[in-house]
């Protein structure tokens, strides 16, 4: 993992209203004396780490790029304390450039320390984990979906959504009920072909579905109708498996290289977490929202 990679705390995006108004009320504001004056603008909170500022005053960045500069200038000082880099003179954080990273990159590779897999550690996950693993598995799957889009009432959606769930699971449900529900309610292109997708596999679907329909052992083998409404980033999802083709499970053999390689990112992202939070707590934060603490780092 890059310093950069592990700074970045945030989606990247951030959205919100105004809260002015193109114009006033009459009687909005009035005092017995009159209309009373215009508030001052709020004044942005400066945020800081041990009294350096991350931002001149009244340009507070986005959350996500203020969090990043923040962890950045955590790290900073900690090379300076380490007399890696020169101290900075000056209130305001300085920018960083490709040399300073470097040094950075070199520092947080010395200091944080995760330990390597070891082979029992390897055998386990493999056993945990086998779906994932698991090739040439696909799925004829039809479905009805239930779209989330802005401003709809969610729970009313999800309450109709069970509805249609439990008329479908239903034994005396006609054979052809399916497709007359995918035609009226679906909210997917596929509702003119009776929600039908075809044969699908792990990577043909979202993530969510991924997951509940091939990577969940308790409903390996099973067709028909889907016990639950699976949730996904699209909303919600009423599924019927049609048809199954197990796939083949590779050997440890095989794929330990790739679970070594999967076990040793996950204990170096998780020791970097530790880091930078215990760098968090030993520091004065103001402005800024992070996740610290004041105790040992423990792998």
């Amino acid at each position: 993992m890059t310093l950069s990679a592990s700074l970045n705390s945030g989606c990247g995006s951030s959205g919100g209203t105004c809260g002015c108004s193109g114009g006033a009320s009459a009687s909005a504001g009035l005092s017995a004396a009159g209309a009373a004056p215009l508030s001052a603008p709020q004044e942005l909170p400066t945020a800081t780490i041990n009294g350096v500022a991350l931002h001149p005053a009244g340009q507070r960045p986005l959350e996500y790029a203020l969090r990043e500069r923040a962890y950045a200038e955590l790290l900073r000082q900690r090379a300076v304390a380490q007399e890696l880099l020169a101290p900075h003179e000056g209130d305001l954080a300085p920018e960083l450039g490709e040399a300073e990273r470097q040094v950075l990159e070199c520092m947080v590779d010395t200091d944080v320390q995760s330990p390597e897999p070891q082979e029992g550690e390897c055998q386990r996950y493999y056993q945990a984990h086998t779906t994932q693993f698991t090739v040439g598995q696909a799925l004829h799957v039809r479905h009805i979906l239930f779209a989330v889009t802005p401003g709809i009432n969610v729970q009313a959606l999800a309450v109709h959504a069970e509805k249609a769930l439990l008329e479908l699971s239903h034994k005396d449900a006609a054979p052809d009920r399916f497709a007359q529900l995918a035609a009226e309610l679906s909210n997917c292109p596929t509702s003119m072909q009776g929600g039908d997708l075809g044969w699908i596999g792990p990577d043909d679907c979202a993530p969510e579905l991924a997951k509940e329909l091939f990577h969940q052992s308790h409903h390996q083998g099973s067709v028909g109708i889907h016990p639950m409404l699976v949730h996904s980033r699209f909303g919600f999802h009423i599924v019927e498996v049609l048809e199954r083709r197990a796939g083949v499970v590779p050997s440890y053999v095989e794929v330990q290289e790739r679970i070594a390689a999967q076990l040793t990112l996950q204990s170096r992202s998780k020791a970097l977490r530790q880091y930078m939070s215990l760098l968090v707590g030993q520091a004065l934060v103001e402005g800024v929202d992070l996740e610290g603490s004041d105790s040992p780092l423990v792998q």
